[in-house]
């Protein structure tokens, strides 16, 4: 099914699994690396105008805009509408969430939470993704400070178990803080505002989730002193993993996953907004593969115990 660039979009309904799987075949011919400069730097093709930060239409979106669709079409199969835009955390090329000052990743936390609110209020949008791929190990195709952010017509797999999984009257990630805290033999960091820790049962070898305190369903419900308080623990955290080993320069920027789940549009029950970061790495430069019996099975096998991950990242220690 073409899409208003020509281009295949389907998303496919997996009659054994009972998911959608997103077909974005287009997706295929895009770039690895550009051929020729930078397209995020100042001057580029995509940055044409000095910013500090920015939000795009992302140019090969697995998702693409257009009015409301049935998220259960009776042939199984539907034209993916929603959104794909890509952000710029900085015009510096060398730059991350990690080296950024608070105040320019509190501008990164804003528009995120712009961008958010914004999509939320199309049609056919009913979930907002934002999420960053970081290094050549997870497969960032520009070494560039960005992220990108995902409006999908549907509340894709992963948010809807964690929504399933939430008792009525009751949140599972205040819980966790809560005990987490509590404990302490997990916790990375602690502002009073916003709280990471490594989980209990972490699937990723040096993972960790952080969340607010107050529980809010999302980035828009943030004030500004919870999104600067954020901007900090992101740059406190993030900043923990490049220091993480005593890696070398040359070693490049320690990769990672993340994303922030939050609440959907529609939805009346407890849901509170937190963020996961999946590394690759369980040592130095040892990249954790997930085998065949793990996807086969649907049962992840974590090599590293994760309180040794927190006092790992621990004493890494703040900038």
């Amino acid at each position: 099914m073409a899409g208003e660039d020509g281009h295949s979009h389907e998303l496919r309904f997996d009659a054994l699994t009972g998911e959608w799987v997103l077909i974005a075949a287009h997706r295929q011919d895009r770039p690895n690396l550009p051929a020729t400069g930078c397209p995020f730097c100042v001057g580029g093709l995509e940055a044409p105008e000095p910013y500090d930060v920015r939000a795009f239409p992302n140019r090969w979106p697995p998702l693409v805009p257009g009015p409301e669709i049935d998220a259960l079409p009776s042939d199984q199969r539907a034209e993916p509408r929603g959104a794909a835009e890509v952000v710029l955390f900085s015009p510096d090329h060398t730059a991350s969430l990690a080296t950024m000052s608070v105040d320019a990743v509190t501008r990164v936390v804003d528009l995120w939470a712009e961008r958010t609110r914004e999509l939320l209020a199309r049609p056919e949008v009913e979930y907002v993704l934002v999420f960053e791929n970081r290094g050549a190990a997870v497969g960032s195709t520009i070494h560039h400070p960005h992220g990108q952010v995902y409006g999908y017509p549907f509340v894709p797999p992963t948010p809807a178990r964690e929504l399933a999984a939430a008792r009525p009257g009751e949140c599972p990630v205040c819980a966790e803080v809560a005990a987490e805290t509590a404990d302490g033999a997990r916790v990375v960091s602690d502002d009073g505002e916003w709280v990471a820790w490594v989980p209990y049962a972490s699937a990723y070898s040096y993972g960790i989730r952080l969340a607010p305190r107050t529980h809010l369903g999302g980035l828009p419900d943030l004030d500004a002193r919870r999104r600067r308080a954020l901007a900090a623990l992101l740059s406190d955290v993030l900043g923990r993993y490049d220091r993480l080993w005593d890696r070398a320069p040359a070693d490049g920027p320690f990769p990672y996953l993340m994303w922030f789940h939050q609440s959907p549009a529609h939805h009346e029950g407890e849901y509170h907004l937190h963020a996961h970061v999946a590394p690759p790495l369980r040592a130095p430069g040892v990249l954790r593969y997930v085998a065949s019996g793990e996807v086969g099975g649907g049962l992840l096998a974590n090599p590293v115990l994760p309180e040794h991950a927190a006092d790992a990242l621990r004493a890494a220690g703040a900038r």
